[in-house]
């Protein structure tokens, strides 16, 4: 049988600072947009979302994600082999996010890299490190993290921070000889490229004096994205899914998706008659947190028991860009325990 990897052990990470929606209308009261907090709530089922602290970087909450998968997987930081980190909201333009979580983590013998697919990155990810450790016997533990921090580089004048909740998520990864990751699949349209993003900061723009004043070096919304490019993407990623894992998406146990609109993932359900219940919307209780919020509910999905050993997991992120990516996997019983 050709190795494979599995998801032993998972963990979550939110910052202390709730959010609620509440704050949100009087913070935005002054510049007239509080209104528009009521609209975005309830087409979102988005209540609430946690803020870092000052002195927090998205590498501080992914080493923290990290620490608590390896708590459970019963490892430590020096037994990783590699670190693949997911993010859109890196520290530094340069360098890699990923060498700064080894650091902070202590993982002194684990190798990194850095996947920015927006929110589209976690599922990347954990396909990423199915195959390498399918192709390096060299490769035991990988440690697969998603983390966001967007918040930070939004105006905080700009309604869209609705959207921006802080987390991470992380996934331990060894071989098995069982089907641990089934299939991946992946869609993009670099057509929205424009639509929502940073303008300037990098090589086509660089910083400076003007792109500051003109706030091109915040995250801004141009346009905003139908909501058919989730409702219909989705549903293609799931199909594809199960098309190249040869499993009917009824004996799907649980179905994660970007957890940025409860309505939009209940339409997908319907498109592909899935039962809603086996879709878990918990952005009334973590907010949306991007790259973050597909690991976030994997962890809840496990930790709450809705999924067991054997069972099978989809999970779907798409992301600015945009980007798309989805895998299946099976849990196994070291995962559940």
């Amino acid at each position: 049988m050709a190795r494979s990897a599995a998801v032993v052990a998972t963990g979550r990470y939110l910052p202390e600072r709730l959010v609620s929606n509440d704050e949100l209308r009087s913070q935005l009261a002054t510049s007239g947009h509080a209104d528009i907090i009521a609209r975005l709530e309830a087409g979102s089922g988005i209540r609430q979302r946690y803020r870092a602290a000052p002195d927090q970087a998205t590498s501080d909450l992914a080493v923290a994600a990290a620490r608590k998968a390896l708590d459970r997987a019963g490892c430590r930081a020096g037994d990783l082999d590699l670190i693949i980190l997911g993010t859109d909201t890196p520290d530094r333009i340069t360098p890699a996010t990923s060498v700064i979580v080894q650091a902070k983590l202590g993982a002194t013998g684990a190798g990194t890299l850095d996947i920015g697919c927006a929110c589209a990155s976690f599922p990347t990810a954990l396909a990423t490190a199915t195959g390498l450790i399918a192709t390096n016997r060299s490769l035991r533990r990988v440690m697969v993290i998603g983390a966001y921090m967007m918040q930070r580089l939004a105006d905080p004048d700009d309604p869209m921070i609705f959207f921006y909740g802080d987390g991470a998520g992380a996934a331990l990864m060894m071989p098995t000889d069982g089907p641990g990751l089934v299939t991946s699949a992946f869609l993009a349209d670099g057509r929205y490229a424009d639509d929502w993003g940073i303008a300037a900061g990098g090589t086509a723009e660089p910083a400076s004096h003007d792109a500051v004043a003109a706030g091109r070096t915040r995250v801004r919304v141009k346009r905003r994205y139908p909501p058919s490019i989730n409702e219909q993407g989705w549903p293609r990623i799931m199909r594809r899914l199960a098309t190249q894992g040869d499993f009917p998406l009824a004996t799907v146990n649980q179905a994660v998706f970007t957890q940025i609109n409860a309505a939009s993932i209940d339409n997908a359900c319907a498109t592909l008659d899935l039962a809603p219940e086996r879709a878990p919307k918990l952005m009334d209780r973590y907010g949306y947190t991007g790259s973050a919020c597909i690991p976030i509910a994997l962890d809840h999905i496990i930790e709450h028991r809705l999924a067991g050993a054997g069972d099978l997991v989809t999970l779907v992120g798409s992301g600015v860009g945009y980007n798309m990516a989805g895998v299946a996997l099976r849990l196994e019983e070291r995962t559940t325990r």
